[in-house]
């Protein structure tokens, strides 16, 4: 059975197709149920960009798993390959075009945001038992109605603290472009500057959107799934 568990802030482990994924590993956030050292068995670490509280313990985890590979905007892939020891395990794309990795089909879009390293992306994950998109940080803008008018992605990660992305407001509306079956909100409580709530989130999307489910996750919780 596929699922996405969450731990904290937008790091989710994705398991589906018979592959374990990790996005955004900053497992050493505050919310967070487990530790890098925790993690075994993955075969691809994904990265929206490269601000710490989403690169997080990236590195760790791929020295750790000796054959998981990185997958990023091509600058912070090969970035965090290096860092790692090992460039061939970096896995570059950019911006409108769709990778196929391990068998799924992977694709950075846009995130209106900054990155250190490489542009700010997010990211579908497009797998026979579902397709799912990380948003990662970021505004709301129109290239959302895209995402989801070309990858209709059946789950949608999307940030909700305010401050450095969008608040509840600006993520209700995301979903009303996107169209998502389900709706999960992600980048809250970690930090007091993040004030967005995942209950005024979700009254938004059942006003606005009632056709997709919103599902809330605590820290450690798992949905599973199969579309």
């Amino acid at each position: 059975m596929a699922y996405l568990k969450y731990y904290g802030h937008s790091a989710f482990e994705v398991y589906v197709d018979g592959k374990k994924i990790l996005v955004d590993p900053f497992l050493s956030n505050p919310l967070s149920p487990v530790k890098a050292n925790d993690i075994k068995d993955v075969d691809l670490v994904i990265l929206t960009h490269g601000h710490g509280d989403h690169l997080g313990d990236a590195v760790e985890i791929l020295k750790n798993n000796k054959n998981a590979k990185v997958v990023a905007i091509f600058e912070l892939a090969n970035h965090v390959a290096e860092q790692v020891g090992d460039p061939s395990r970096a896995i570059g794309g950019n911006m409108g075009g769709p990778m196929i990795v391990d068998g799924l089909k992977i694709a950075l879009v846009p995130a209106v945001h900054s990155s250190p390293i490489g542009a700010p992306t997010g990211v579908v994950i497009k797998s026979s038992e579902g397709t799912i998109y990380h948003a990662g940080d970021t505004g709301i803008t129109m290239d959302m109605a895209l995402i989801g008018e070309i990858y209709k992605p059946d789950i949608a990660l999307l940030p909700i603290g305010g401050h450095f992305t969008m608040d509840p407001v600006e993520a209700a509306k995301a979903v009303e472009l996107i169209k998502p079956k389900v709706a999960i909100p992600m980048h809250y409580k970690t930090f007091p500057v993040l004030y967005g709530t995942p209950e005024e989130f979700k009254k938004l999307v059942e006003e606005k959107t009632p056709d997709t489910k919103v599902v809330i996750l605590n820290p450690g919780e798992t949905f599973e799934f199969k579309f």
